[in-house]
């Protein structure tokens, strides 16, 4: 696939149908929305979304969610302390980023590893690092927003399960809850590719395959 020569902008639209596609944690996990009440969903929350489809056809993910870990690493430094390459550079120390040349290797290296690196980009800030190693990806992504304001529905829940009382206690297992979701709504998520930062190991192959 030939290099490309101009930014790329583009959107994509989803539907979103009685379900609640990025919950608020900090409001009972409603889904999100503006204060003019049109529905949003993260870039962070859209991300993981992508990570995880394309781990489903097989690609190298490096931030992946604990319960979807493939690979037997159960954090990020592990996961990159598992590259042989990554680990032959550093030697089992921490590189100063002064020393350019092992950095741009070190970027190189991951960005061929993890297609979500080479995608995204990635910040390899670890505890005990004399500076973080960042990895700058040509691929934004913004957060979603519907077209028009969304109605969200909260509907009362008997959950069957005893989490932690025993029957000793007294206490019946039903205990109440409650679901929101989304009835309808039209999101638009914006994105673009920068060419300037196309050059990673494998982009362009990547985008000539998908």
């Amino acid at each position: 696939m030939s290099i490309l020569q101009n930014k790329i902008d583009f959107s994509v639209l989803i539907t979103v149908k009685n379900a609640n596609p990025n919950g608020d944690p900090l409001n009972g996990n409603r889904p999100r929305e503006t204060y003019e009440g049109l529905g949003e969903i993260s870039d962070v929350c859209i991300k993981r979304k992508i990570r995880n489809r394309l781990q489903d056809m097989g690609e190298k993910i490096f931030v992946q969610s604990d319960d979807r870990c493939d690979d037997g690493f159960d954090n990020l430094r592990a996961r990159a302390d598992g590259n042989e390459a990554i680990k032959a550079i550093s030697k089992g120390k921490n590189i100063d980023c002064d020393e350019y040349a092992k950095c741009d290797e070190y970027a190189k290296i991951a960005c061929a590893e993890w297609i979500d690196v080479r995608s995204f980009g990635q910040v390899f800030a670890f505890t005990g690092d004399k500076q973080p190693r960042s990895v700058r990806g040509p691929v934004s992504i913004q957060q979603a927003i519907s077209v028009s304001p969304v109605d969200i529905v909260s509907m009362q829940i008997t959950k069957s399960v005893n989490g932690s009382l025993s029957k000793k206690e007294g206490k019946a297992k039903d205990t109440m809850g409650t679901k929101h979701y989304v009835e309808f709504g039209l999101y638009i998520i914006n994105g673009s590719i920068n060419v300037s930062l196309q050059k990673k190991p494998g982009f362009l192959m990547m985008m000539q395959k998908k």
